[in-house]
């Protein structure tokens, strides 16, 4: 699935939402941009991780749907970190850090918005597609560490990981119509390391798969025009 595809579709998405609930609904349907940071970790027995922090931008949709509900549509591109413990083999006492990860990513989402106070304050929840590129390992330095746990599994040899995962999201918006802080957590429901066990390297010493859920609180400021 390529970046030009979710473009595509979600500028379709947002057209659609925009003539839809100026035509059903006569209420509001407002464009925004949104920009943040985002605290990334993975959920995992496999490895030692430490949540780190990356940041995030992109652009939302957000219309009257019925009653109290909203729809929120929109793209977002993230660069998460997430740090992963190993040791450097060379060193002597042995050398144990966190290896900091980048990886990419861009999020299509289709949330609902439940308006405790209009405009001010509400709930927000739903799916979000996510894909991404490579977990790459941010210094070159680091590539041949050895993982925590592992006798030759090294650093650069876990960052061909799955794609594309699902994502379920809840949080909340507090603001003015204009603008508004968004605050939610975001759980990955598919496992993002299922990539690795086809690949030809040193498997958990459990006899079991590699797995691993995300975990991701985003904090947000939203522009809407």
């Amino acid at each position: 699935m390529s970046i030009k595809f979710l473009l595509f579709v979600t500028l379709t998405g947002l057209i659609y939402s925009t003539s839809f609930a100026q035509r059903n609904y006569d209420e509001y349907n407002r464009l925004g941009i949104q920009g943040g940071i985002s605290f990334f970790d993975i959920n995992t027995s496999n490895f030692v991780t430490e949540q780190q922090t990356g940041f995030g931008a992109g652009f939302t949709t957000r219309g009257s749907f019925r009653g109290n509900l909203d729809l929120i549509y929109g793209l977002t591109f993230f660069s998460n970190k997430v740090g992963v413990l190993g040791s450097n083999l060379a060193a002597s006492p042995l050398e144990k850090q966190f290896i900091t990860y980048t990886i990419p990513n861009v999020q299509v989402n289709f949330l609902g918005s439940y308006n405790i106070i209009k405009h001010h304050f509400s709930l927000e929840f739903g799916p979000i597609l996510n894909v991404n590129g490579k977990m790459k390992v941010d210094s070159p330095n680091l590539e041949n560490y050895l993982l925590e746990g592992y006798t030759t599994l090294r650093a650069q040899d876990i960052e061909d990981i799955s794609p594309i995962n699902v994502h379920l999201m809840g949080g909340a918006t507090v603001g003015l119509e204009s603008f508004r802080l968004s605050a939610h957590y975001q759980y990955g429901v598919t496992n993002m390391l299922n990539k690795l066990n086809d690949k030809n390297i040193e498997k958990p010493s459990d006899g079991g798969e590699f797995k691993g859920n995300s975990g991701t609180i985003v904090v947000l400021a939203v522009v809407y025009f």
